[in-house]
């Protein structure tokens, strides 16, 4: 079993920046692919970044590429979404999910961590 838990969310400005963490715990011997979604009120949760499991390779939403970088430090257990130029449209909770089941885009995974609320004002 794998626990994951996010922290870094706040309220900032728009065209400001923020770092969200996501912390493996358990059964870290195995390094698991990781991705980042958020939610909206009223929205479906939507895919946001996707690191693979060394770091070798990454994907993002058309929404939030050049803007967000995902990383991750495996010595750490821990995978980050650096996110600048933040918008409202932004807002929302941010939850990081571990070891896809099939298309990592379709937020199928075995393992979620709580999520973080991250919003953003005009």
């Amino acid at each position: 079993q794998v626990q994951l838990e996010e922290s870094g969310g706040e309220l900032v400005q728009a065209g400001g920046s923020l770092r969200l963490s996501c912390v493996l715990s358990g059964r870290t011997s195995s390094v698991y692919a990781t991705a980042w979604f958020r939610q909206a009120p009223g929205n479906e949760r939507e895919f946001v970044a996707y690191i693979t499991r060394r770091g070798l390779g990454t994907d993002y939403a058309t929404s939030v590429k050049g803007r967000f970088t995902i990383s991750r430090d495996n010595a750490k257990n821990t995978v980050y979404l650096q996110m600048n130029d933040l918008q409202p449209d932004d807002t929302g909770v941010y939850y990081c999910a571990s070891e896809p089941r099939g298309n990592y885009l379709e937020g199928n995974y075995s393992y979620w961590g709580r999520g973080t609320q991250v919003t953003v004002s005009s």
